[in-house]
């Protein structure tokens, strides 16, 4: 007959057991890590290409004919292209991250809602404006979304940026349908309840009644008063990105 266990040797084989449990939570924890970053780096979503990197992309099916006189106001449109080849009008950001499981990636979140306008006299562009729907932002992780409704840029509480020219921009000459040239515009960036003077490298070209203006900048977080946000699968973040933007106007 056996003799019965202690309450010391019951505790030693309980507490082994519990040992057992969390070291197995644990490595199962890091195996679905692992795969995950696996599947990630070999499948995952590419982030989306860089507007530096393009030309200003007018939409295939986007046509309008171009107006009696160029002078007077353009509107932002955002009835053309698609947000799916980013062919349309939006704003944006690049930031990169690193991920647990994963390691380094570029974080793209790009709003569709935006608005604004421009007047053209000559080839003189002035009175710019752009506003952006910060709380529209979407990129291929809705959790990151949401963390930047309470973090970083807290759309919650600042959920709109805007750009406005402070000078003008000549371009010399009224470039040729089809010609892709490049300005630089000076003007105040208003971004998480800061605004700064700021410079930002722009390529446009016209397309008959179409006008399509893409552009990017560097932006340090600590210049605008927010850091980076984190999660629980966010190793770190840079404390700077680049603000993007895509935009199609059309004359008023």
């Amino acid at each position: 007959m056996t003799a019965p266990l202690s309450p010391t040797v019951k505790q030693t084989h309980s507490n082994r057991n519990l040992l057992i449990v969390v070291v197995a939570v644990f490595v199962l924890a890091v195996a679905a890590a692992g795969g995950y970053g696996l599947w990630y780096i070999l499948i995952g979503p590419a982030s989306p290409a860089a507007v530096s990197a393009e030309a200003p992309v007018i939409p295939v099916n986007a046509s309008v004919p171009a107006p009696a006189s160029f002078d007077g106001t353009w509107q932002v449109n955002t009835s053309f292209g698609s947000m799916s080849d980013f062919s349309a009008s939006w704003a944006g950001y690049r930031v990169q991250e690193q991920l647990v499981g994963v390691g380094g990636h570029t974080a793209v979140g790009r709003t569709p809602k935006v608005s604004g306008s421009m007047t053209l006299t000559g080839s003189i562009i002035d009175n710019v404006q752009i506003t952006a729907d910060l709380t529209a932002l979407a990129s291929d992780d809705s959790n990151r979304d949401g963390q930047l409704r309470r973090q970083a840029i807290e759309t919650d509480t600042y959920p709109t940026a805007m750009f406005k020219t402070i000078q003008p921009i000549d371009l010399g000459s009224l470039p040729a349908d089809g010609k892709i040239v490049s300005v630089t515009a000076t003007g105040a960036l208003s971004l998480h309840g800061t605004i700064k003077t700021v410079q930002i490298t722009l390529q446009a070209q016209r397309q008959g009644g179409i006008i399509a203006v893409a552009g990017s900048m560097p932006v340090i977080f600590a210049d605008y008063g927010f850091k980076g946000p984190n999660s629980f699968s966010v190793v770190s973040v840079d404390d700077h990105g680049v603000m993007e933007l895509h935009l199609l106007f059309t004359h008023a």
